[in-house]
């Protein structure tokens, strides 16, 4: 069974190797982290905020790619975990027909969070996701926090 799921949270810390979006179970309690890259994050804060620029980036591209082609994303679907890592799979419709390409879960993230395009867990993910968080995600940091230069959190 897929679980819809929410991007509840994103923790960039540009001086880290390591940056954090947390996944909620729309109208439940289980949650989870993902460790992303720094560019992801970026990709995904910029796009929830909707901010523009002047040349497309990666994200921006494949989205136009596959409106040009013909498609609609219709959903992304974190389907496995292995040894800490998530697959997903971007859920594309064109002409009727549904086409599963595999995908990085920021990547998906990053291309659907902009146009609220559902995101959808396997139970089986979720329940050992959120059992073995492998991530605890540091305290939210107060805006006059000087010590946490850098930070952001959407």
């Amino acid at each position: 069974m897929m679980v819809p799921m929410h991007l509840s949270r994103i923790l960039i810390r540009e001086m880290a190797d390591m940056q954090v979006i947390e996944l909620t179970e729309t109208g439940g309690t289980r949650k989870f982290p993902i460790v992303i890259g720094l560019p992801e994050a970026f990709a995904i804060d910029r796009r929830i905020k909707g901010v523009q620029i002047s040349r497309p980036q990666t994200h921006d591209l494949l989205a136009e790619i596959i409106r040009a082609l013909g498609g609609t994303l219709k959903a992304i679907h974190i389907h496995d975990l292995e040894a800490g890592t998530f697959f997903a799979k971007l859920m594309i419709e064109r002409d009727g027909e549904i086409i599963e390409v595999d995908s990085r879960p920021s990547d998906a993230i990053a291309l659907g969070v902009a146009d609220g395009v559902p995101m959808l867990v396997d139970d089986r993910v979720l329940d050992e996701a959120a059992a073995e968080a492998a991530v605890e995600l540091p305290p939210a940091v107060e805006p006059d926090d000087e010590d946490d230069e850098g930070e952001s959190e959407s």
